[in-house]
């Protein structure tokens, strides 16, 4: 039976054999077996935008919002361990996030203390200039909303969006030639570039996950 990277089936001991290796990526992928908490699609798609990601974004502390279990936040922390802290936000956290984060944190001991978990909303996040605030698949105007507090600082940004809608965001002008999904996600281009940002634009695997364009911005000095 294939391995489908973008099953939501949860991870377990059983699969630890799929990962053999030493390599980060396979040790992140037995803990994560080891929580018995994470679906097989969140595994691949954080590990994804956590490397594209800080192959262009190094240091800070990092925001991670409307993060899920939070697995994202961690690995940009073992991806570059000059990131002081991680803050992993959404309005419900999943029960298990912590069964994850204590995994990670006995086979990385140095993690221990440097990701908080917050539920709260968006509106009470305050970010920092110096800091890399990302979003993995936020829903809809929630990917708008994350755009907006990082442009409004001027820190670093990357999103990965989903459920992309004219009635909640730009884009409506572009419709006539784009579907809507890439309608906005264009107009999102277009305002980071507005707002000073040099904009890079890549795609995940689809086999991770079909909503897989991953959008970075950096300030312009």
């Amino acid at each position: 039976m294939t391995f489908a990277h973008g099953s939501r089936s949860k991870l377990t001991p059983r699969d630890m054999g799929r990962f053999p290796t030493e390599s980060l990526f396979d040790r992140v992928a037995r803990a994560v077996c080891r929580a018995e908490c994470l679906p097989r699609k969140e595994l691949f798609e954080s590990w994804e935008v956590a490397r594209r990601v800080r192959r262009r974004m190094r240091g800070g502390r990092v925001l991670d919002l409307a993060c899920g279990h939070g697995l994202t936040a961690q690995l940009m922390l073992l991806l570059d361990d000059t990131s002081p802290s991680a803050t992993a936000i959404d309005t419900r956290l999943p029960a298990s996030a912590s069964l994850l984060r204590d995994e990670l944190v006995r086979t990385w001991p140095r993690l221990a203390g440097r990701t908080s978990f917050e539920e709260r909303s968006l509106a009470h996040v305050t970010v920092h200039e110096t800091d890399v605030v990302l979003s993995v698949h936020a829903c809809g105007a929630l990917t708008d909303r994350v755009l907006e507090l990082a442009v409004d600082e001027r820190a670093r940004v990357a999103v990965l969006p989903c459920c992309q809608s004219l009635s909640e965001s730009s884009g409506i002008e572009l419709s006539g030639w784009l579907d809507t999904a890439l309608a906005v996600d264009v107009a999102r281009v277009a305002l980071l570039q507005s707002r000073g940002y040099d904009v890079h634009t890549q795609t995940l695997p689809v086999a991770i996950t079909p909503k897989n364009r991953l959008l970075m911005g950096t300030p312009r000095i």
